[in-house]
């Protein structure tokens, strides 16, 4: 029997990545859980089916000497391969890739293709260390790959489907429509394993498993799920929808407010996070893409309370802070993005463009780890490219500063879980005059 790769690649996708992801990306776990449950069986099934692609197989081979394995979320050398990977195996159908993953998951498309680079890592990871193991070429790893396409269809969750995207060769191989049928295998090829759809619980990563009818669990299953929702649900009606945030100001000062927003989950100082929806932000008859309570809704609400128009001086606005949600650095660099981060960016020289007017300062952070002067270094080179990105786009006038705070506002210590310490490490933007 061959090799399932997908076993292998979940042993790099554990609950110690979906704890990091859910901090990084601000989204929930069990979200990050089923986007991940998604995209793993949508990668596999494009690296199989791109399995004689000199680049695949490739950035497979060196991902040994790149550091992807193990630190998919910080890698920062292979970084680029990987995207390169992804846009390799899913060209013009990535952003319907990643969409579809985000509304089954209820995530931001930010996370969804964040998370796409995630997988995609431990995926190229895992096939290189197996293939470095078994002492597997580039022609045993392209067998590999060929090997899965007749296994990867049937894995693919319950409620998530791709077959909107019509991705024409790529998806009618593995008939990824998720409607019970068997797999779709070219006529030249014979099949290898029949499969069927996996039943797992929405968030897990689907098993293939053996015929069970008339299994108690067919019927038992479904129902205390279903009572567990229930519950879940109505303990959320019980909870308040008020949030807490302190903010540092330019001073060092901390200012606490009670609002009614909810703050960005990597917003500075201490937190209590109420539920988030990804969805359209009016923006004076224009929709972006925002969560309600986000960066982008609170900012615009103050445009539109003329609190900007009625501040007399900077000394007004310097205590608020606008936290992005989804702007972040690969680690240790101050000149690339990672992927999705530039959406949020556009929001905001929307926001500038809406309000000719308004001035803003940009501001970086960073956690308590590391050497402090090499932290207020990166930090403020962090913000001087955010400035310089938006004076690229033609608001270059209204970004009056940008500086670098390193760890002075941190609050989480040095020796936390680098989940914990990823609250500290953010940029932000408050309005200035």
């Amino acid at each position: 029997m061959s090799l399932n790769i997908i076993d292998l690649i979940k042993g790099q996708l554990g609950p110690a990545v979906v704890s990091q992801a859910t901090s990084q990306f601000g989204e929930s776990e069990s979200g990050i859980s089923k986007a991940i449950g998604g995209l793993l069986p949508a990668v596999v099934g494009g690296l199989a089916n791109d399995a004689d692609n000199p680049h695949v197989l490739d950035a497979i081979t060196r991902s040994s000497s790149n550091g992807v394995l193990g630190n998919q979320l910080g890698v920062t050398s292979a970084s680029s391969e990987i995207s390169e990977v992804v846009s390799s195996i899913f060209g013009d159908k990535l952003n319907g890739l990643i969409s579809a993953v985000a509304s089954y998951a209820g995530i931001s498309n930010n996370s969804s293709g964040a998370l796409l680079n995630v997988v995609t890592a431990a995926a190229v990871g895992a096939l290189g260390k197996y293939a470095a193991d078994n002492n597997l070429d580039k022609a045993g790893i392209s067998a590999l790959l060929k090997e899965q396409q007749g296994t990867v269809a049937g894995l693919l969750p319950a409620g998530l489907s791709f077959a909107s995207l019509s991705m024409g060769d790529w998806d009618a191989r593995y008939k990824f429509d998720n409607d019970g049928d068997k797999i779709n295998i070219p006529a030249h090829e014979d099949p290898k394993v029949e499969v069927t759809r996996s039943t797992a619980p929405e968030g897990t990563f689907p098993d293939r498993k053996v015929d069970d009818k008339g299994s108690i669990w067919k019927w038992l299953l479904p129902l205390l799920l279903l009572i567990a929702a229930a519950y879940f649900i109505w303990q959320q009606c019980e909870k308040k929808e008020t949030t807490i945030t302190t903010t540092p100001t330019d001073s060092g000062t901390v200012n606490t407010d009670t609002a009614t927003v909810v703050t960005p989950a990597n917003a500075t100082g201490a937190t209590v996070v109420a539920s988030r929806t990804d969805e359209d932000i009016d923006l004076n008859g224009t929709a972006l893409k925002g969560y309600r309570g986000g960066m982008e809704d609170q900012m615009i609400t103050f445009m539109k309370s003329d609190g900007y128009k009625n501040a007399k001086d900077d000394d007004a606005l310097k205590t608020t802070w606008y936290n992005f949600d989804h702007v972040n650095f690969k680690m240790g660099s101050a000149n690339e993005l990672e992927t999705g981060s530039e959406g949020q960016l556009q929001n905001l020289v929307a926001i500038l463009k809406a309000y000719p007017d308004a001035k803003i300062k940009i501001g970086g952070y960073t956690d308590k780890t590391g050497d402090e002067a090499q932290n207020m270094k990166l930090s403020g080179e962090r913000a001087d490219f955010i400035k310089s990105w938006l004076g690229k786009q033609g608001v270059g006038s209204q970004v009056l500063d940008a500086d670098g705070y390193g760890s002075e506002f941190a609050t989480v210590d040095a020796s936390a879980s680098d989940a914990e310490r990823a609250t500290d490490r953010r940029m932000a933007v408050r309005f200035a005059k």
